[in-house]
């Protein structure tokens, strides 16, 4: 169940803090509505760490759209395996 609190409980930041765990944010709504996220700075590592390689990733699948694909062979070649 996500841990959902009015911004107003900032007022009291210490408990709002305290609910917060890795993998738990807490949400933080305004006049009602979804406005911010509150996490956890490990849960924060790993989101911008997979948005990078997700990053990467779209880059190689683009050069090997555009390049063309190398057979595996020739990457045994190149690594001399």
């Amino acid at each position: 169940m996500p841990n959902i609190k009015p911004v107003s409980d900032l007022r009291n930041y210490t408990e709002v803090l305290r609910d917060i765990a890795v993998g738990e944010p807490v949400f933080l709504t305004k006049n009602g509505r979804g406005r911010y996220a509150i996490i956890d700075m490990e849960e924060y590592e790993k989101l911008t760490s997979a948005l990078k390689l997700m990053g990467e990733l779209t880059k190689g699948e683009r050069s090997g759209n555009e390049k063309g694909w190398l057979d595996i062979s020739d990457i045994e070649k190149e690594l001399g395996i």
